[in-house]
């Protein structure tokens, strides 16, 4: 098959099927696995070049409603009668049904099932250990600093807290993305601050602007230097990958309690 995915959290499961060598093109900020570089640019997720992606007369495009904005795929792909799936998983267990979704449409449901399954396998062991933690910190997720956006209880990344024995402040918010104000962090008051600004690298993260914030003197991450940078693409990405950023937080938060595993593409896999 011809395959383009217009997503980075797609091609990273087209990745994780085995399916890399059937894609002809991807948006421009995918970057894994390595070899999606080469490969022609679409442009970015919520300005896709439509006119290339015909071009390249595809089978199948992989769209996304993961970030607001990429309706406006969803509608030209339909204009152009362009074969398409759409995915936008909130949760850790729509991810394996999106592995499984985009299985069925490549003629790889086996594959997409064994790996779905060690998947859940790796979550499930996750969540047998954070069962038995008792002190749990309380995270904050800063997705982007200005206006601020967090993601709420309905979010991946809330479960990620918890599977790492921890808990989102924002959790008791039903909504998947929340857009607050720093006011409402620093009465939260989090043990822990993660930052995860979207599309950015840590190393361009400055930790000192957080610091700089009117009263977070007095939030307790501040107080005790607990603010964190993480690789956004552990994090923001709904893909089997945040199994990565998984294992990190929760090695970072309670090294005793978790093993220290590799969580390479090859060992979530039931080969």
């Amino acid at each position: 098959m011809r395959l383009i995915s217009i997503c980075p959290s797609n091609t990273e499961l087209v990745g994780y099927l085995d399916l890399t060598d059937q894609l002809v093109g991807v948006d421009q900020y995918s970057d894994w696995p390595e070899e999606v570089r080469q490969l022609p640019q679409v442009g970015s997720d919520l300005s896709i070049d439509m006119d290339k992606v015909e071009s390249l007369h595809p089978d199948l495009v992989l769209a996304s409603l993961s970030v607001p904005g990429m309706e406006k795929n969803i509608e030209e792909l339909r204009k152009r009668n362009l074969p398409y799936i759409v995915l936008n998983p909130n949760s850790l267990e729509e991810i394996a049904e999106d592995l499984i979704t985009v299985g069925e449409h490549t003629g790889t449901y086996e594959k997409a099932k064994r790996v779905a399954e060690r998947y859940r396998e790796i979550l499930a062991n996750y969540r047998q250990i954070a069962s038995g933690i008792t002190d749990k910190p309380t995270l904050y997720w800063e997705w982007w600093p200005k206006p601020i956006f967090t993601p709420g209880g309905m979010n991946w990344l809330t479960e990620i807290s918890e599977l790492a024995g921890a808990l989102n402040v924002f959790a008791s918010d039903p909504r998947a993305n929340v857009k607050t104000d720093w006011e409402e962090v620093r009465r939260r008051n989090p043990d822990i601050i993660c930052m995860v600004w979207v599309g950015i690298a840590e190393k361009k993260m400055n930790p000192e602007l957080i610091r700089k914030r009117p009263q977070w003197e007095e939030v307790s991450a501040v107080r005790h230097d607990r603010i964190y940078t993480l690789q956004e693409a552990y994090y923001c990405r709904p893909s089997p990958r945040l199994l990565i950023g998984l294992q990190q937080l929760a090695q970072l938060l309670h090294p005793e309690h978790y093993p220290e595993i590799e969580l390479s593409k090859n060992n979530t896999e039931n080969s």
